[in-house]
């Protein structure tokens, strides 16, 4: 699959195959997993001969190996191979951390192989006693070995880009009146109609106009079911159409698709900094330093206590355990993984800092309207007078109101379709300023509208219809009567309906310590009312959307660290002013451009994955960063030959094995991030 035929869709993920999860993680620019697994082996294979030639191993391992003229060369000819066809690729290194004035791993690895290449030259032509040609060789191929397996850690942990660049598909049939011709996705163009045929995946970003079908989009929201789409729905590219066909008019390309917004989104994510970040990076700098001194040390003392080749091959193993390797691994790869897990599970990461802090969070306030309640009016109640039938009332009035356009009226109608009710003719429809909306239905006058409709068409209600419309009210909810030739037929309540989630996301924040705030521009009584059933610990009510950002400021007093969750576009000065901004992604651009954290599915209870998410990838990155800096200060010594008086020295070989030992402890560590369950199974 090419970029060029997906147009710019791929475009965010252009060169940022291996640049890193961060700018010290460019050691590896132009590197490839490919390239240092094709190096590990060859390497390998000459290095296999060099050790079996080698006169320390024979002698230890008690055998001869076969000799012929010009055997006695095999371990310097080949080892001579391996150090420039292995080790060249860390002197390069070495030579750009050098020229950037940042030394650091490339350039500790680099002196301790030209350090031991120099000791075995000169042991080769009789200067040393002491042949270490074996040692860099294995030295050089543990070293590949190490940075293969470090190359495909990041390459695995990339592989949310991988997946969702690989979402498109490479071509889109295209519909032009009766012709229906198949075109490569970079020949779409805004307004073209294509036609998305069973199991295809949707080609770029629009809106159904015509055919239905259960559309998955798992791969974009993490929501494992299925979505139905109908004329007028809008469909997401790379998402797949299952159980039906569909015509698509294309509304987005390129760039501007959602999936190449989330791809933005997640490479910005990984490649971005943090405070844990900051920290390995300069401990990765003294350390360079520490082993620079270290080395210097070592050599010094060894050559002057008259064990000169020792005193090169210390010096060389002090380099090779002081490599910050798995320091330098430790942040980059955990960032990645987490940056991946969450756009695997609905959370898009912008600003790695926000994710950090939401660990630390006090409390999270919530938008109410559009983020805890769905954002548009649903009817919740229905009561009818004695001998009344619920149906029969929800249909009458469903006649009514299928004219009107108020949001009401519209709920009333949506509660009518859903369950299946027949469509009852209405004549003579209307519209009632300030009071309701009146129709004939069935040969009489039914009126819908607010209490005010009882007091002028002096109509009394029931005490058992009464009773409910008083509770409705108290608890802020909007209380519409039918009527019906000077007679109450029933009631409706409709309100701004909750979201199933939300009680959920209350009740996992509190389990969590985190207290939960609502921010909303209702009275106080619906406020309250919606606080009280979800289990919301404070309310702030008939809050103007300018003073949205004062009220955030308000519940940060006494220094609380708080979030803000919202969707709207007077959202954004909260979601900028609150210690993480939270945007729901089903709302405005303003509102997601403001925050740190997008949840594409709209779901609050994403929210407590997120603070879960920052809990473990911090867990994660101190555990790593505590073992790398751990294990330096333990080796170093060892290296340096502090302990050979008690029996304890380290070859320059197995200096390598711990050294890459230490980083593939620290990737593997870094994996098991991802068994971090963001949400219940359940769900």
């Amino acid at each position: 699959m090419t970029n060029e035929a997906h147009g710019q869709a791929t475009d965010p993920h252009a060169g940022h195959k291996m640049s890193g999860t961060h700018e010290n993680h460019d050691r590896h620019a132009g590197h490839s997993v490919a390239m240092f697994r094709d190096k590990f082996w060859l390497s390998l294979a000459l290095t296999i001969p060099v050790v079996f030639w080698s006169t320390d191993v024979q002698h230890w391992l008690g055998y001869t190996a076969p000799s012929f003229p010009g055997s006695r060369f095999i371990p310097a000819v080949l080892g001579t191979v391996v150090f420039i066809y292995g080790g060249l690729v860390f002197i390069r290194g070495a030579w750009r951390e050098l020229a950037e004035r940042k030394p650091g791993m490339m350039t500790l690895i680099s002196l301790a192989i030209m350090v031991a290449f120099g000791t075995s030259l000169a042991a080769t032509f009789g200067l040393f006693e002491i042949e270490v040609w074996w040692e860099l060789a294995s030295l050089i191929t543990i070293m590949v070995l190490g940075h293969w397996l470090e190359m495909k850690a990041i390459s695995q942990a990339h592989g949310a880009l991988n997946a969702l660049a690989a979402l498109l598909p490479d071509t889109a049939e295209r519909v032009t009146g009766t012709e229906i011709r198949t075109v490569p996705l970079s020949a779409l163009q805004l307004g073209d109609v294509v036609l998305l045929r069973p199991g295809a995946r949707v080609p770029a970003d629009g809106t159904v106009v015509e055919g239905s079908a259960d559309v998955d989009e798992s791969m974009i929201t993490g929501e494992s079911r299925t979505v139905s789409k109908g004329p007028g729905g809008k469909v997401i590219a790379g998402t797949v159409a299952g159980g039906g066909s569909l015509r698509i008019r294309i509304t987005a390309v390129g760039e501007e698709t959602a999936l190449s917004g989330i791809m933005r989104l997640v490479a910005t994510a990984q490649a971005s900094g943090s405070r844990t970040q900051d920290l390995a990076d300069r401990a990765a700098a003294i350390l360079f330093y520490v082993a620079l001194a270290s080395g210097a040390t070592t050599f010094v003392y060894w050559w002057l206590s008259g064990d000169k080749e020792h005193a090169l091959i210390r010096t060389a193993t002090v380099f090779i355990i002081a490599c910050p390797h798995a320091l330098g691994l430790a942040i980059p790869l955990v960032i990645a993984i987490s940056t991946s897990i969450g756009a695997q599970n609905g959370l898009l990461v912008k600003d790695r800092l926000a994710l950090e802090r939401a660990r630390n969070l006090d409390m999270v306030i919530f938008d109410k309207t559009g983020t805890l309640t769905r954002g548009s009016p649903a009817l919740t109640g229905v009561a009818t007078v004695p001998g009344g039938s619920e149906l029969d009332l929800l249909a009458e009035a469903a006649a009514v109101e299928a004219n009107s356009e108020h949001p009401l009226a519209k709920a009333i109608v949506a509660e009518a379709k859903r369950r299946n009710l027949p469509t009852l003719p209405a004549a003579d429809f209307e519209s009632l300023p300030g009071r309701g909306a009146q129709a004939q239905v069935d040969g009489r006058r039914v009126t819908i509208g607010g209490p005010r409709l009882l007091t002028e068409d002096r109509v009394t209600a029931p005490p058992e219809v009464e009773k409910l419309t008083t509770q409705w009210a108290s608890e802020g909810k909007t209380v519409l009567y039918v009527v019906a030739t000077g007679e109450l037929l029933g009631a409706f309540a409709v309100e701004d309906e909750i979201r199933p989630e939300s009680r959920e996301a209350v009740e996992e924040l509190h389990r969590l310590g985190i207290r939960v705030a609502m921010i909303t521009g209702d009275s106080r009584t619906v406020a309250d009312s919606v606080a009280k059933r979800i289990g919301i610990d404070e309310v702030a009510a008939e809050v103007l959307p300018a003073d949205k950002a004062s009220s955030v400021r308000s519940f940060q007093a006494g220094g609380k660290r708080v979030a803000m969750v919202g969707d709207g576009v007077n959202d954004a000065p909260a979601l900028a002013t609150a210690d993480v901004g939270i945007a729901i992604g089903a709302g405005t651009d303003v509102a997601i451009e403001s925050a740190g954290i997008v949840l594409v599915r709209s779901d609050p209870r994403d929210v407590v994955g997120a603070i879960e998410l920052s809990r473990a990838t911090y867990r994660k990155m101190v555990q790593n960063l505590v073992w790398a800096t751990a294990y330096n200060l333990v080796a170093i010594p060892v290296a340096a030959g502090l302990f050979v008086h008690w029996g304890l020295d380290l070859p320059m070989s197995v200096g390598a094995v711990a050294m890459s030992l230490s980083t593939i402890i620290v990737a593997a560590n870094a994996q098991l991030l991802r068994r971090v369950r963001l949400r219940p199974a359940a769900l």
